[in-house]
């Protein structure tokens, strides 16, 4: 049984079955207002919405001379989703799947999508369920109501953003720049839903990359450590692109094999900092998959100790240690330039062209390569993009009442919270 109401109901019934055409009379009360009246009779015992349509149109053919329906009234328009093109390098991933496009189009949103021969997901496959395909970049051209979707920050280049946005901004921390490029959005009128601050009522986020973030991170790490004992005093070069989790354990776990036999058989130790989240769940699946089974889990109990203040992981005083084993870090979390970065043994990101980077002060001992790449999950784009789009799904079939939807109100709470601190 369909249990439906109100003017999104009669919308999705004309969507479906074109069945809008009513007598044209001059207009005596709003659209909106009408359709609540339209639709009471829908309100039961519909069972599909060729049903709903049809009990529609007959209580306008009996109610002629109130109506005078624009499809193109703005209470009526359907919600545009425009997915746009990331810039960000070697970023592929996307937080919307032909999957999740097709379940947005069947709730009667308009979807977008931006070409792009970067994205893991080729255009065909948003063609093919629906979507409309449109310009690389024509996001910026679009009417103001559409909602802009992307994954990482906008393009820094001064320009006003007057749209509704949604995707990680990296401002709401007042990180380097947070200034300028929220001034963006307020100075224009624009929203921006940083992905970020999605949360439900107990403040998790409703979709986030942490398994996939550590998987990612700990593949890269044991492939940087490999590349320091086949190839030593030899910079890394690019990260390998590859189509699939699968393939990449493949490629490291062949070149672990290798640098152990050149480590004259000595395994490696792995210690993996909050193994009970989910990016540690996904770090330690990493490993696992690549045969590595020395692995120290370090979480709560281990790192808490009571202490208020954010204690140093490590420090360069350490790190000079004569005896000290440790070749790599990767830290995820990747938040060099704040106060309450836990290994702040390096000042500056890495990137997937040059992965690594030395300590920010001179140490003594072998080589130490510190990988801080803010994107790591598009190395395993399509898994971590199918999970995460399905988990950002719900929240996204609820754009059509943000205004009090309590995730994007949330979000919304924050956003004008920090532009009411700009300088």
């Amino acid at each position: 049984m369909l249990m439906a109401s109100g003017a999104k109901l009669f919308y999705y019934a004309i969507r479906k079955f074109n069945t809008y055409a009513v007598p044209v009379k001059r207009v005596d009360i709003s659209a909106k207002e009408a359709l609540k009246n339209a639709t009471k009779r829908t309100q039961t015992d519909c069972k599909d919405y060729r049903e709903i349509a049809e009990a529609v149109r007959s209580w306008f053919h009996n109610h002629e001379e109130l109506i005078t329906i624009n499809i193109n009234n703005t209470d009526m328009s359907p919600v545009v989703i425009h997915l746009r093109t990331e810039t960000k390098p070697l970023e592929r991933r996307s937080p919307l799947s032909p999957a999740t496009a097709k379940a947005l189009l069947d709730a009667g949103y308009t979807v977008r999508v931006e070409e792009s021969p970067d994205r893991i997901y080729k255009i065909d496959e948003f063609r093919d369920v629906g979507a409309e395909i449109v310009p690389a970049g024509s996001w910026v051209n679009a009417p103001k109501e559409d909602i802009i979707l992307g994954l990482k920050e906008i393009e820094a280049n001064g320009k006003p953003l007057p749209h509704t946005y949604i995707h990680f901004a990296h401002v709401h921390k007042k990180q380097s720049g947070w200034a300028t490029e929220l001034s963006r959005f307020a100075n224009a009128d624009g929203l921006l839903y940083d992905l970020e601050f999605l949360t439900d009522e107990d403040g998790r986020r409703v979709a986030a990359f942490g398994y996939w973030a550590g998987y990612a991170g700990t593949a890269l790490a044991l492939l940087s450590w490999a590349h320091q004992l086949l190839n030593p005093g030899v910079p890394q070069g690019s990260v390998p692109v590859v189509d699939s989790a699968s393939t990449l354990t493949e490629l490291v776990k062949g070149k672990v094999d290798a640098a152990r036999s050149a480590n004259h058989g000595t395994l490696l130790r792995l210690i993996v900092i909050g193994a009970l989240g989910r990016c540690g769940k996904g770090a330690i699946a990493a490993a696992e998959a690549i045969g590595v089974s020395d692995i120290l889990k370090w979480d709560i109990a281990e790192t808490s100790k009571g202490s208020n203040k954010i204690l140093p992981f490590t420090t360069f005083e350490a790190l000079s240690a004569p005896d000290r084993r440790l070749r790599v870090i990767c830290d995820v979390s990747c938040d060099p330039n704040s106060e309450n970065n836990p290994i702040a043994v390096y000042s500056s990101y890495s990137s997937f062209e040059n992965p690594t980077v030395p300590a920010s002060e001179h140490i003594d001992g072998p080589e130490l390569r510190i990988i801080a790449i803010d994107h790591l999950p598009t190395m395993v784009a399509r898994e971590s993009s199918d999970e995460y789009s399905s988990l950002l799904l719900p929240s996204l079939l609820t754009l059509d009442r943000r205004d009090t939807e309590g995730v994007w109100q949330r979000a919304e709470r924050i956003f004008r919270d920090r532009v009411a601190e700009l300088p």
